[in-house]
Parts: C-alpha cells; sequence; structure tokens
C-alpha cells in the first residue's frame, strides 16, 4: 500500500562499496517523487559536507524524523537505470540483515554480488558496403596500382559475398589480421573510401559451450527439445502443482522422491509449465560437481535459454550471466546457493534440488540458509518454491507434516527398478577375523565380480568428521559428552595437551590411551584419505583402473567435468571419492557402491549428526543399479545396529524420521525448537573468552523469566582459523519471535558496548 508524500522520510544505505557507511541516513521525500518510491527503490542524494550527489538504495518509508526536520535534505531523484527486480532484490537483503543478522551491506553483497562492472567482450567484423559489380570494379584498381593488401582484403570479401547470394559479406576482424595478414590501417582506410565498415557487437561469455552435440559428455542424455514421458506417479505431481498455479504464489512444495525416481524430469515438466506463461526459473544443486550433468539434461531439453552461475566462473563470465538474465536473454539458471538472485523480472519458480544438503547454509555472514531465502523471494514475487530429495532434511519433512508445505511422494524409481540390494558389513567381527585392511571380505569379492563383468565401482570414503572423535575398533564405543548426547572433539592432537572437548556446553574429558568399555588399545581417530585408499585398492585390483575425486583432484576449473567425463565414458572401472561422488550422478554402468567408515559422519559434534549420516549413506545407495543391471551396496560400519544406519540400509526415510524427531524433542533441538547462535571471532583467545562471558551474562539476565536455554560459550567445531579463535553461544526456545527479539536486543548491547569492537560477532538462525 502506497503512503501519502505528506511528510514522509527514507532511511537509505549509501554506496555498499564502503563498509564504513554501513548505517542509515534519512533523507525528505518531495512532492515530485511522491508514489515513485519504496523499499528497494535506487536513488540519488546529496551526500557530505559538498553535497556531492552519490546513490543510494531506501531500505524503508517512515512518518518520524530522526534528526530536526530543517538538517534533513531532500532526494534528488530516483536512479532511472536501475531496474525493479534489483529493487525487490534489496528488499530481500534487507529481510536477510533482520533475519540472520548481518550489516546491510554484508547483506546486499551477498544479493548483489556483480557490483563491478568487468569489461564488456566485443565481436569486432568487417563488411563489404559494395555491389558484387561495384567491388569488382574497385578490385581490379588495386591490383592495377599493386595495392595487394587492399585487393587481398576485398578480394575475400568478394569471395564471400558470392557464397551468399550478393548479401553483405562480413568477415571477422581478428581473420582479417590473423589468417590474411592485412593491418588494421588497411581496413581504416577502405572504411575511409565508404568500401568497407567496421561492426563492433557485444557478444556474452557462454560458460555453457561445453554442451555440445557430440561432445564427450554429452551421450546418453535426451536431444534437443526431446519431450519426456513421465510416469504416473510423476505426472500426478506434475498436474497437482499445475492446477494450483494461478493459486500458488509463495506457496512450498516438497517432493519426497526415492532415489531414481526421476525428480529431474518433474522438475523440468514445471519448468516448461512456467515458460509457456512467460515466467523464469532458478534452479539450485547444492555442488558444483552436480552442474554438468543437471545442465547437460536442461539444455538438451530447453536449448539456448539455460545458463549458469557458481563460484568456478571468471568474473567476467558471472557478470555476463546476471546481464543476460537481467536482459531477458535467458529464462532458467542453474547453479549453487548464489544462483538464488538471479535478477529475473517475472521469477515464475525456484527449485532446489537435494535440498537437503548444508552447502546450502552459508558459512559467512549473513548466515543465510538459500531454503529461507528462496521462499521468501517466492513469497514477495508471487512465486513457488518446489523443494526436492530423496532423504529431506528433518526441518523440511516436519513442516511438511504439520502443513507448512505441501508434500508429495515418488515410491518407486523410473521404470519400476528395484532398489539396490544393500550388505551392512560390521568391521568390528573383520577385525577379529585378522582383517586389518580398509576393505571387508564382502566388498572385495563383490568389486571383483564387477571388475570381471566389465561394470564400474563407486566407493565412497565417508571423512565428514574426519579425525573429530575417537572410537575403539574393536566394541565400537564412542567417546560421547554427558550432558548433550554429542561425540566429544579430539583437541591438541599429537601433543600432550590431548583432550576431548564438548563444543555445545565446553564439557572436557581426557583422551584415553585403551577404550574404557572393553579395555583395548584400538581406540583413536580414523586417519584414512581417499589417496590411501586409492593406493591399497590398486594394490588390490593392480589391473584396475582407477580414478579420484576430492579437492585435491578438482580444483583447476574444469577439474569436475573431466573427472566426470571419463567415468562417464567407462575410462575407469572405479570412482574413490568424498561426499561429492555420491550426490546426484547418475552412472547406468555403475552396479557396486562401497562405503567405507560409513560411522565416521555419525559422531560429528552436532545434533545432526544421525540426520547427515542416514543422508549420506542413502545418497550413496542410490548411486548403484541406476541402470537395467541390478545394483549393490556394501556399508562398513562399527555400528552396524545405529537406527540411522539400519534405515539407509532399507532406504526407510520414514523409519528414520520417526526416531531421529523423538530424539529432537527429547533434548529441545530444531525443529522442534528454534536455535538462535552467536558465533564470536577474535585474535586473543583470553580477550574473546571473556567477551562471550559477559554476553552470556546479559542473555541470562534477559531470559531470566522465559523458557529459554542459553549454551555456552564453547569453542566452535574448529576453534582456530587463520590465527582467529571462534567461540560460540546458543540460544534455544521453541518461539521463533522469541529469538528474534533476543537477537535484535544482543545487537543493541554489543553496540552499545565498545569492547566488543576489538571482536567480530556473528549470527546463524536454525
Amino acid at each position: 500500500m502506497e503512503q501519502s508524500c505528506e511528510e514522509m522520510y527514507a532511511n537509505i544505505i549509501v554506496d555498499i562499496s564502503h563498509e564504513k557507511l554501513d548505517k542509515t541516513f534519512q533523507y525528505h521525500v518531495p512532492d515530485t517523487l511522491c508514489g515513485k518510491i519504496h523499499a528497494g527503490t535506487a536513488v540519488e542524494i546529496p551526500f557530505g559536507r559538498g553535497n556531492r550527489r552519490v546513490s543510494g538504495y531506501v531500505l524503508e518509508l517512515t512518518k518520524q524524523p530522526e534528526y530536526p526536520v530543517d538538517r534533513i535534505k531532500d532526494i534528488c531523484g530516483v536512479c532511472e537505470k536501475q531496474t525493479d527486480v534489483e529493487g525487490r532484490l534489496i528488499a530481500l537483503a534487507a529481510w536477510m540483515r533482520e533475519y540472520y543478522g548481518s550489516t546491510m551491506i554484508q547483506a546486499l553483497k551477498a544479493v548483489l554480488p556483480v557490483k563491478k562492472k568487468t569489461k564488456e567482450k566485443q565481436k569486432e567484423q568487417v563488411r563489404l558496403l559494395l555491389s558484387l559489380e561495384e567491388g569488382e570494379e574497385r578490385l581490379a584498381f588495386f591490383e592495377k596500382k599493386h595495392q595487394k593488401a587492399r585487393a587481398r582484403l576485398l578480394s575475400s570479401l568478394l569471395d564471400r559475398q558470392r557464397l551468399q547470394n550478393d548479401r553483405q559479406a562480413v568477415l571477422p576482424v581478428g581473420f582479417v589480421t590473423g589468417e590474411l595478414g592485412i593491418p588494421k590501417t588497411v581496413i581504416r582506410a577502405l572504411e575511409e573510401q565508404k568500401i568497407v565498415c567496421l561492426e563492433s557487437s557485444r557478444i556474452y561469455r557462454d560458460p555453457t559451450e561445453w554442451v555440445q552435440e557430440g561432445s564427450a559428455f554429452a551421450k546418453n542424455f535426451e536431444k534437443n527439445g526431446e519431450a519426456i514421458v513421465l510416469n504416473e506417479e510423476q505426472q500426478k505431481i506434475v498436474d497437482a502443482i499445475s492446477e494450483r498455479w494461478e493459486e500458488s504464489g509463495g506457496e512450498t512444495f516438497l517432493i519426497h522422491g526415492v532415489t531414481g525416481s526421476g525428480k529431474t524430469e518433474v522438475y523440468m515438466e514445471l519448468i516448461a509449465c512456467a515458460l509457456e506463461r512467460g515466467e523464469q526459473a532458478i534452479v539450485l544443486i547444492p555442488e558444483i560437481a552436480l552442474t554438468y550433468q543437471t545442465v547437460m539434461r536442461f539444455c538438451r531439453r530447453f536449448g539456448e535459454r539455460v545458463s549458469i552461475l557458481h563460484s568456478r566462473l571468471s568474473a567476467g563470465e558471472r557478470y555476463d550471466q546476471y546481464e543476460k538474465a537481467k536482459n531477458g536473454l535467458i529464462d532458467i539458471m542453474i547453479g549453487p546457493r548464489s544462483a538464488l538472485f538471479t535478477p529475473f523480472s517475472n521469477l515464475g519458480i525456484i527449485i532446489m534440488d537435494e535440498e537437503h544438503e548444508e552447502s546450502y547454509k552459508s558459512e559467512s555472514a549473513p548466515r543465510y540458509h538459500a531454503r529461507e531465502a528462496a521462499i521468501r523471494r517466492a513469497s514477495m514475487e508471487g512465486a513457488r518454491v518446489v523443494l526436492g530429495s530423496a532423504t529431506p532434511s528433518v526441518e523440511s519433512y516436519y513442516r511438511a507434516r504439520v502443513g507448512e508445505y505441501t508434500l508429495f511422494e515418488l515410491k518407486n524409481r523410473v521404470n519400476r527398478r528395484e532398489l539396490p540390494k544393500v550388505s551392512v558389513e560390521d568391521m568390528r567381527l573383520e577385525l577379529k577375523e585378522g582383517n586389518r585392511g580398509i576393505l571387508s571380505g564382502r566388498l572385495m569379492e563383490w568389486m571383483q565380480e564387477c571388475l570381471d563383468g566389465n561394470q564400474q565401482v563407486m566407493l565412497f570414503l565417508n571423512r565428514r568428521g574426519y579425525a573429530g572423535f575417537v572410537a575403539c575398533r574393536s566394541c565400537g564405543y564412542v567417546a560421547g559428552c554427558p550432558h548433550c548426547n554429542v561425540s566429544l572433539a579430539l583437541h591438541g592432537k599429537g601433543t600432550q595437551a590431548e583432550r576431548l572437548v564438548c563444543h555445545y556446553c565446553g564439557y572436557t574429558a581426557p583422551n584415553p590411551s585403551v577404550c574404557p568399555q572393553c579395555g583395548s588399545p584400538f581406540i583413536g581417530s580414523f586417519q584414512v584419505g581417499t589417496q590411501q585408499v586409492s593406493e591399497q585398492v590398486q594394490r588390490i585390483f593392480p589391473k584396475a583402473r582407477i580414478l579420484r575425486m576430492d579437492m585435491d583432484t578438482t580444483r583447476e576449473k574444469d577439474g569436475h567435468v573431466k573427472i566426470l567425463t571419463a567415468f562417464a565414458n567407462q575410462e575407469a572401472d572405479i570412482l574413490v571419492g568424498t561426499q561429492m561422488i555420491v550426490k546426484g550422478h547418475d552412472f547406468p554402468n555403475v552396479t557396486l557402491v562401497g562405503v567405507l567408515a560409513a560411522d565416521l559422519s555419525l559422531h560429528m559434534n552436532d545434533y545432526t549428526a544421525a540426520e547427515r549420516t542416514f543422508q549420506l549413506l542413502a545418497q550413496a545407495a542410490g548411486r548403484a543399479g541406476r541402470g537395467e543391471q541390478e545394483g549393490r551396496v556394501v556399508i562398513q560400519t562399527y555400528e552396524p545396529d545405529n537406527y540411522s544406519i539400519q534405515a539407509a540400509a532399507k532406504q526407510d526415510y520414514r523409519a528414520f524420521y520417526s526416531q531421529e524427531i523423538l530424539y529432537r524433542k527429547l533434548m529441545g533441538y530444531p525443529p522442534v525448537q528454534g536455535l538462535f547462535t552467536i558465533h564470536g571471532i577474535g585474535e586473543d583467545e583470553a580477550y574473546l573468552q571473556m567477551a562471550m562471558e559477559y554476553l552470556k551474562k546479559y542473555l541470562d539476565r534477559l531470559t531470566a523469566n522465559g523458557a529459554v536455554k542459553v549454551v555456552g560459550p564453547a569453542d566452535e567445531t574448529v576453534s582456530k582459523v587463520n590465527d582467529l579463535y571462534r567461540k560460540v553461544i546458543y540460544v534455544r526456545h521453541e518461539n521463533d519471535r522469541i529469538l528474534l527479539r533476543i537477537k535484535q536486543k544482543v545487537e543493541e548491547y554489543i553496540e552499545i558496548n565498545k569492547g566488543f569492537d576489538k571482536i567480530t560477532i556473528q549470527y546463524d538462525r536454525t
């Protein structure tokens, strides 16, 4: 609803490139701008002593002046070049700043990441302005005068014109100066004689050029524009969402589909619905490694109207993709978290594939979650959000169960293919039988069968939680916190000061030299990486062709696509990797997946450890048997009876959820209760500890009369990074609004206490 401009004031933030200007300045809205200014509008304002004009963004309109009225200056005007979509994105940034806690500049930089304009890429060409008859006359003149360079250029243009049936011929400047060896001075001379003209046009950098018919990675995918035939389950979901399209602006749908059930095909049909209505679509994926297969499928279906955004693109490529989106040259943007802020003017649908992935959570301020930001953007723009996963986050499934989201299910694989056969191998028994290697007897046996049958194997090393906990290989005992029901983390590794620490409450205990439960000396932290696994597997299977995929082997720009292309083309028999190999990939010839150290993630010092473990194992199992042949999976663990491992082996999400939500209710963890986290970062550990303790005392006073639980301060999971110490305080309550008010009070407290100037405070919401 528009407000009257009578005595209206605008709170404006100035120039987001300067951190020191991260505060609002108030200006008066003149009558001439009545109705033209709203939250998100870019405006010109007089600033500083010299009243120089600078640009700023309106955050809010108010009737309350913050200063004497005679000191408040007028807004000069509206920045005409700004688009409406930029205004909406700025309003989204304001929400992120308020909800998650950060500076406004930090929020704006997250939402508008391409502020510095990079150099546009230009295509230059020489165009012939003469007819064939006129051109041949001039060519004869140049040859008579022995003007060889001019004759060579004109002759080439005339040859091209003859091939084009007398249409005006053009040649790229690069070809003229390179292949023909003609300097630009000759081109300019002919331009002065009105024989040719030089033309320059902008071309956009295209990060999807590798999607070519016949390219190495393109085979086995549907051809461009080819229609997809949905099965009954898939079609019901598409029909249900399509029928509610008019009324579902801002609505959120959750598709829970088993691995291989065809969620991507459902996404593409929903996007086709949006495109038919003249709307655009954003497709979020959790990892760069997933970009390549996803983009291949979407480009084959929707052609050149698809683009991608991710961190491996150059600054020029990123800038061009934003410009193409803003100028209406593309309709679909695919990419990780930052693609959410693509400046589409008529956004119709946001799809978030593998919505459970924690990479959707930003680790820098503002610590937003892409799911919440997507839902907020959709509600602002009348779009709809579709979340999809074979292993939905507990948070999303809980919301679906209480009616906040609409739940759909795909219970069967495409073409009714069977889920893989899963064997859970107890590595304690392997140890007792004398097998101290990394592969169980069954896994080695099945690997040999696959290699003999020219089938492929994926070995997933679960390194999440690597070296973060202490466990016994003989009985499976894990050192845990008696107060928080999470594992203790090993600190001071390799020193005399080794200790076990809880990162939730600060509880400490000595690092045991023998297992306190069974007395075995085989107790310690896991110390195997993908390179060691590859080397050991090569010794066991010397003729096998092995690829390794982890952070080290994918550092270069095209590292992911090179490895995945080679494996897709069956240039390797075994792919060894970390969690990036088990997320969404589809290799029809993979019939066996081996999960090594399945329980590493089970003992992260985090309340979500069981959820992460179930998701990783179920996703890993889903990579096997996606083609015509039966799939098999081996899960190696020291805790075969754990409910998350048992549920993952059966691909039974509901069984896992029913157990996990009981645990969350008992402990008061999200999504049953909200969690507000305060992160402190500083160079001086003692000073940081003191500051966080003062903050804890303030929180205790602030929450003394309510059912709010404050825990900490304690060390972060990684307590020191780049010589900066990190500590954390947790605040829990079932009412999200109360947590928001507490955050606002904490921000005010820190603002007026200068002692906090020496440390960095960041906030997080769960």
